[in-house]
């Protein structure tokens, strides 16, 4: 088969994994199981903890022991498991410390399945800036796949009748509520892409580390002087500042869309019973904003790219907080979704390519570790539990009812001042020719 081929597959299902319940958790914690806005945002911590904790360590064990096509499938089956027990649980505790285990096996996957690709393409004579864009847009695809298939057979608002019978007959044959069948496909879908990454070219650790070498060094935390570079240190805290705002609509749209029930006039919308769908418009405007990364990158340059990701979110944010499920506002909803595309891709790509452009070989993969630890870590561990505590203190009254148009409103205020101060503290020569260096 055609590498370029076996590794779309690969980023296809290393999304659908996780598109399957990440969108619709909120819908699942909030509207199902009714938890509050605090325990809602601590169970979301999982991601950030994971984050902080693993890839960094999975980078290291890649570039040091252990062959990364081997490790990326051991973790997805363990992930893939670990899910079975995650769909069994309905207490906020219990399901925080199950998700937050299958979590300590994804989130490093994300990173490693970037590394994996990078070498597997360049041990193929690719050019990584033009041949990894179009394989990464199918892992976007993936998780709109996985979306639509949740919101079809794993949603009591189902816009297909066929879809919520199905889907009782799924819940009726794994012993569970409908809505935990989005569980069930990540963990089933999970354990295929860990046994099919086993057939992928071999990704051997370099063994660049010298056996006397220091155990910060063998540990991989050598990462860290990076820090010692100011260029990088302050890509790595706006990358943390950022990062808490990429995970605030992967955990509130869909229960956004799904609160309108609670207005009469809205309750039969198109926008609640199709919620999920309208939501996955973010993730098929990141299949055409992705293939737009090259020339973007190689025109304006990281700063610039990176400044449009910070404003984009701004964007989405914004139009959010004054959107509704009719008129201007639904096209205002639409909108939102569509900068999607531009706001995540152009910040998650284009920073893994500078990562990439800004390390040397020996600790690449434990510094693309590093930067998904800021982003998806720090980043969404402070985004998780402070977006919940002001969601529980500031916007909801004692029905239950949320402020959507105030939450919303808040997070394009924080996005706002993240883009000015970027704008005036990050300095970054654009150098065309590094980046297009990337491949060779």
């Amino acid at each position: 088969m055609n590498i370029k081929l076996r590794l779309t597959a690969l980023s296809f299902f290393q999304f659908f994994v996780w598109g399957a319940w990440l969108t619709t958790l909120g819908t699942y914690g909030f509207g199902v199981k009714k938890w509050s806005g605090e325990e809602f945002g601590i169970v979301f911590m999982t991601l950030g903890i994971a984050s902080i904790v693993m890839p960094p360590v999975i980078g290291m064990i890649a570039d040091r022991w252990i062959n990364a096509e081997k490790l990326y499938g051991i973790l997805h089956i363990c992930y893939g498991i670990t899910f079975l027990f995650l769909a069994k649980t309905d207490n906020p505790t219990t399901f925080f410390w199950i998700l937050l285990i299958a979590m300590f096996f994804y989130m490093p996957t994300i990173s490693l399945s970037n590394s994996l690709s990078y070498t597997v393409l360049k041990n193929h004579q690719f050019d990584v800036v033009k041949a990894f864009p179009p394989i990464r847009v199918w892992g976007t695809v993936g998780f709109i796949v996985a979306m639509w298939i949740t919101n079809i057979f794993s949603d009591e608002y189902s816009p297909l009748a066929f879809g919520v019978e199905l889907g009782n007959k799924i819940a009726s044959f794994t012993g569970n509520i409908l809505n935990a069948n989005q569980f069930y496909f990540a963990s089933f879908f999970a354990i295929l892409l860990g046994i099919y990454s086993f057939t992928l070219p071999k990704c051997p650790p370099q063994n660049l580390i010298p056996q006397n070498a220091k155990l910060s060094e063998k540990l991989g935390l050598n990462a860290f002087k990076l820090f010692k570079n100011y260029k990088m240190a302050l890509f790595f805290v706006f990358s943390m500042l950022l990062g808490a705002a990429l995970q605030l609509t992967n955990m509130y749209a869909d229960t956004y869309l799904k609160d309108f029930k609670n207005i009469a006039e809205y309750a039969n919308s198109a926008v609640v019973k199709y919620s999920t769908m309208i939501v996955s418009i973010s993730q098929i405007s990141e299949t055409l904003f992705i293939l737009t990364i090259p020339f973007f990158l190689k025109k304006f340059g990281i700063k610039k790219v990176m400044l449009m990701s910070m404003f984009a979110w701004v964007i989405r944010f914004g139009f959010f907080s004054v959107g509704s499920p009719d008129g201007f506002g639904l096209v205002l909803i639409i909108l939102s979704n569509i900068v999607y595309g531009m706001a995540f891709d152009f910040f998650n790509i284009s920073g893994s390519l500078f990562v990439e452009t800004n390390t040397n070989s020996t600790i690449r993969s434990s510094a693309q570790g590093l930067f998904m630890m800021m982003t998806n870590g720090l980043g969404a561990i402070s985004g998780s539990y402070l977006s919940g505590k002001i969601i529980s203190m500031f916007f909801t009254n004692a029905e239950g009812i949320k402020d959507w148009s105030g939450i919303w409103l808040t997070f394009a205020i924080y996005s706002l001042i993240i883009t000015i101060l970027f704008a005036l503290m990050f300095k970054h020569k654009h150098n065309p020719k590094a980046i297009g260096e990337v491949g060779h």
